[in-house]
């Protein structure tokens, strides 16, 4: 606490991200990072960025372009975006990474209401999602509701259907990975429109095998879906997101970050994001082997009495019945393997697991498997 800040700084309770180890080396299954590389393309175009430009008799140094602002609109990657998504360069919002789109949607779309119509102007997401959401309400001095999910974890749209400030859901659901059918968050949009309210869809594990309301975008002016290349396209390092949804939606995300800093994307990630886009087999093929290992871990951990949240992402949210999630989590690094462990309500005894390479997920299986074998266990 300090004595200069204001009370909006001392009321936040700011978000708590996945641990960056410096002082050991682990096998990192925290954050949902891509095990895998990013494309060679990808790597190519950051070169390329930042090589020697040469007109005529005028030969600048390497990185010359770094002394020039961005391109502010963000338009070669808003044009790739497009094209690979079948919508209009101008339905598409570019961002430092989808936590930046969602600070802006925040601000954009949900309101801050007076008092007495505080009800009808909560904003609703489930009790146990994203544990930004909350952060972002706070922030913004917008009220929310949190809607329990079932004790399977599964989330009930028609709890969804009263009157609010509007709706945000992820699918897949972080940490839980359990995914909704495209066509029920249609039907929840469609209400949404008929109260003027926005339905916001964080699909930054859609990719991993859930449905993307994106070919929908066009049907639902107050569709607005949030995606980010951290995780699909292996560029946590880079910070590259963005959002798909009408043009009024678009033009008004703009009129917020316009109001904060026009350059929120620096070139190299302008031309990495775009290579990434563009480069689809590469990350077909990686994320396939995400997927797959996925599989393997889950029959993995069954055959060891573990309870699996079926998922759709690429992480794995799990318990053991007898041990707390916090002496599993402990144990597993002491072996040297990072998990995510959220002592929260509900889910205190529950491990997020992001898959990793093949090999990873035999360590760790192996090291779950020595952990509940120990005596007592």
């Amino acid at each position: 606490m300090s004595v200069f800040w204001n009370k909006r700084t001392v009321n936040l309770t700011p978000y708590v991200p996945g641990e960056q180890p410096k002082d050991r080396k682990f096998i990192k299954l925290n954050t949902n990072e891509n095990p895998y590389p990013p494309s060679p393309k990808v790597i190519e175009a950051i070169e390329q960025a930042l090589a020697i430009t040469s007109q005529g008799k005028d030969s600048r140094a390497k990185g010359d372009k770094l002394r020039l602002y961005p391109d502010p609109l963000c338009t070669e990657f808003r044009e790739v975006v497009a094209a690979a998504y079948g919508v209009k360069p101008s339905q598409v919002f570019p961002g430092n990474g989808s936590d930046e789109v969602l600070g802006f949607v925040f601000g954009a779309f949900f309101e801050t209401p007076e008092k007495e119509s505080v009800t009808t102007h909560s904003i609703l997401f489930p009790d146990i999602t994203y544990s930004f959401y909350p952060v972002y309400a706070d922030l913004w001095n917008i009220p929310y509701k949190t809607i329990p999910i079932g004790e399977d974890f599964s989330i009930n749209l028609n709890d969804y259907s009263a009157g609010s400030g509007g709706v945000i859901i992820s699918n897949p659901n972080a940490p839980t990975g359990r995914d909704l059918p495209a066509s029920d968050l249609l039907q929840l949009a469609r209400k949404l429109e008929q109260n003027n309210r926005v339905l916001v869809v964080d699909e930054a594990y859609a990719v991993f095998g859930a449905q993307s309301l994106v070919p929908h975008i066009n049907d639902h002016p107050n569709l607005l879906t949030v995606h980010t290349l951290s995780k699909s396209a292996s560029l946590a390092g880079l910070r590259v997101g963005f959002a798909i949804g009408s043009e009024e939606l678009i033009a008004g995300l703009f009129r917020v970050r316009d109001s904060f800093n026009s350059y929120t994307m620096d070139a190299l990630a302008l031309a990495g994001g775009s290579a990434a886009v563009l480069d689809k087999s590469y990350y077909e093929t990686i994320n396939q082997k995400v997927i797959a290992t996925r599989e393997t871990t889950v029959i993995g951990l069954k055959a060891m009495g573990f309870t699996v949240i079926p998922s759709k992402a690429n992480f794995l949210f799990v318990t053991y019945p007898g041990i707390s999630g916090q002496a599993l989590f402990q144990s597993l690094r002491d072996k040297g393997i990072l998990v995510r462990h959220f002592n929260k309500p509900r889910i205190a005894d529950y491990l997020r697991v992001s898959i990793g390479t093949g090999e990873d997920m035999d360590t760790f299986l192996s090291a779950c498997r020595e952990t509940i074998e120990l005596p007592g266990n």
